[in-house]
């Protein structure tokens, strides 16, 4: 999403090198028209009763996919099922089950419905997040907010549900943002709260940067063990979502509002594109960033963008890895 450091690049953007668009899936990139029928499949969608899991939950349905999604919010979740009900037919295969990331009881007991509920798992998608809270805030673990929220409670989520969706040769998508190249592209391990230093913006990036990190050591940890369960990282590249609206500060907010009518930015719709493609087409790449390929990657055709190497920094990878088993008190068995 769009920051005061991204608007900064906006202005930079020209001193920069530009990178060869990925043409995999032609000029216009990868869109819903390459998705077949989803009828036999089941989704998993954290954060999906607005912006771009909406939207995401919206195409899958669409599709003739079961949608679940994972939810903090009760009667917005009852509003988005009524709602794509209402668009979509009774017979839209949608629910919710209520989930806050920032609590890990909240997490445990909704994966413990989901098991008891779904047989099968064909993609878990990542996609919940809060963006530039503007003071030091914590969950109710005592992890800071965005740290708890991005990444421990979808690595504990992801633990939890793990042997189901194995089962079904399912995949993980972790939806990051390019916010992850904003920070100090590194993990802060000796202050993960940001107690001496928080900022909003560089904060956020550790948070959206952890959760790439588990994502590409669980890819390694999977290739050792030879499992066979995909996991991909997207991100939406500069959309119209409440992200922004519902936890950054005023600045940020208007800021936001005034680019929010430029070309720099794109739908909603057109940012669930990336996180649906990697929970459903095949002959993707591991070791990747998907999203949009336009201009600095906020927007334009979707496809394979550039991945900064510090994101897969092993040494820190399996720091990270031990450190989110310890403090959400889950023991990857892989």
């Amino acid at each position: 999403m769009l920051t005061d450091e991204l608007y900064r690049r906006f202005h930079t953007r020209c001193d920069r090198k530009p990178t060869m668009a990925d043409t995999t899936f032609g000029p216009r990139g990868w869109t819903p028209e390459r998705l077949g029928p989803q009828n036999d499949k089941t989704f998993l969608i954290t954060g999906g009763n607005s912006g771009t899991g909406f939207e995401a939950t919206r195409i899958l349905l669409a599709k003739g996919a079961r949608v679940v999604m994972l939810n903090r919010s009760t009667q917005r979740s009852e509003d988005a099922v009524a709602r794509l009900k209402q668009e979509l037919g009774d017979e839209a295969e949608v629910s919710f089950i209520r989930m806050d990331l920032a609590d890990l009881a909240s997490v445990r007991d909704a994966a413990a419905e989901v098991l008891r509920t779904l047989p099968g798992i064909d993609a878990l998608i990542c996609n919940a997040a809060i963006a530039q809270v503007p003071t030091q805030s914590f969950t109710v673990d005592g992890h800071e907010s965005m740290l708890g929220t991005n990444h421990y409670g979808h690595f504990l989520l992801a633990g939890l549900l793990f042997e189901r969706i194995e089962e079904s040769e399912g995949r993980i998508v972790a939806v990051a943002s390019l916010g992850y190249r904003m920070g100090i592209r590194t993990i802060q391990f000796d202050d993960m709260n940001w107690d001496a230093n928080y900022h909003q913006n560089k904060t956020y990036s550790q948070s959206k940067l952890a959760q790439m990190m588990f994502a590409y050591e669980l890819q390694d940890r999977l290739a050792a063990a030879d499992k066979d369960v995909g996991v991909y990282v997207c991100h939406p590249g500069s959309s119209r979502t409440s992200l922004i609206t519902t936890s950054g500060n005023l600045v940020t907010r208007i800021g936001f509002r005034l680019m929010s009518f430029s070309p720099m930015v794109q739908s909603a719709e057109r940012g669930a594109y990336p996180e649906v493609m990697c929970a459903t087409e095949d002959g993707l790449e591991a070791r990747a960033l998907y999203g949009p390929t336009g201009l600095n990657e906020w927007v334009g055709p979707v496809g394979k963008g550039t991945l900064e190497s510090f994101a897969h920094d092993k040494a820190v990878m399996e720091r990270l890895w031990e450190l989110s088993e310890a403090e959400t008190g889950f023991h990857w068995e892989l």
